[in-house]
């Protein structure tokens, strides 16, 4: 019976800090994107894994081939 008398205010302690935890988890916003994570796996390669040349070198491409169809679909009209 004596041991409550530890047992209970140790539990208290715990929850407290559980309680803790879980709003600051909340307010640095741990919990903003949930299903960020699981969507990212599925892709092959992710552009943050690339090195900063060749991300630059694959956002020229992109706008480049953006402004070829852009154009050629103005040469369509």
């Amino acid at each position: 019976m004596s041991i409550l008398y530890l047992l209970i205010p140790l539990s208290l302690i715990l929850l407290g800090l559980a309680v803790w935890a879980f709003f600051w988890a909340v307010k640095h916003d741990q919990f903003e994107d949930l299903e960020g994570p699981a969507h990212r796996i599925l892709f092959d390669e992710d552009e943050n894994d690339l090195p900063p040349e060749e991300r630059q070198r694959r956002r020229e491409a992109r706008e480049r081939a953006s402004r070829e169809r852009q154009d050629s679909g103005d040469e369509e009209r």
